[in-house]
């Protein structure tokens, strides 16, 4: 089935050198650009991440510090790689909760502005789990009754990622065939960084996610704890994070 499609869908996935968002870096990266016609252009980018690639991760996506160190960095790619967005909706398997934040976080170490939020975000793996309960390998054997092979490689699961969900409009006809539905279909949560640690709630508060001020306002928390503003700003959490809280902080002092 082809995807209804008003902008182009940039379908991707990244290896990098482990899940930490705001620690660690893509060692690659594959698009499949779906164009509203139907028809595909697939790019993948091997990326020096400027720190060691640790042997676990080398287990899985089979990538080592030889493999890249003659790659260009993600900075050096970064202007080029936006301008190949620019305009895409997105799609991805486990993507709005790992491999947008962290492909923005890029983004904004390189110094280049990109802004994902105006773009319809699809999920894959979040449709499949409300659907099936599965993992991507017997996704793909479920909906395409294929086996993945080289799985781990960003090409090979990238298709396998369009293909499912190609296969799961097929399947469930309470799919529509648009990417706003699908986009909102898949997503967990209304996050408002990347990372999820700050959310909406059913009013369209700000909502903190985590910790010991999980569940109360932003503003409410920045203005009885002062000391909560810095330490966000010296902790480890992504760039982007640290951008929205400073947004909030700002707009209560303005208002």
């Amino acid at each position: 089935m082809h995807l209804n499609l008003k902008n182009p869908i940039a379908v991707f996935d990244l290896e990098t050198t482990g899940v930490d968002v705001a620690r660690d870096r893509i060692v690659e990266i594959c698009i499949i650009k779906v164009m509203p016609d139907g028809s595909e252009e697939v790019k993948t980018w091997r990326i020096n991440p400027t720190i060691p690639i640790p042997p676990a991760a080398t287990n899985v996506h089979g990538i080592t510090d030889e493999d890249v160190k003659s790659c260009p960095t993600f900075k050096e790619v970064a202007k080029n790689l936006a301008a190949y967005l620019e305009g895409c909706d997105m799609a991805g398997y486990n993507s709005t909760k790992f491999d947008v934040p962290l492909l923005v976080e890029e983004f904004l170490r390189a110094g280049v502005e990109v802004d994902f939020r105006s773009r319809r975000l699809v999920d894959v793996q979040n449709i499949f789990h409300r659907m099936e309960q599965r993992t991507l390998l017997a996704a793909y054997k479920f909906y395409c009754q294929k086996d993945l092979v080289n799985a781990h490689s960003a090409e090979a699961d990238t298709r396998a990622t369009y293909d499912v969900l190609r296969a799961q409009l097929e399947r469930y006809p309470e799919l529509q065939n648009d990417v706003a539905f699908l986009a909102e279909f898949s997503a967990k949560n209304r996050n408002v960084d990347y990372a999820g640690r700050v959310v909406l709630d059913s009013d369209g508060n700000e909502i903190i996610s985590f910790g010991k001020h999980k569940g109360k306002k932003v503003v409410d928390v920045l203005v009885n704890e002062p000391s909560y503003y810095a330490w966000i700003m010296n902790g480890d959490f992504t760039l982007d994070t640290k951008r929205i809280l400073t947004q909030i902080k700002l707009r209560s002092i303005n208002k």
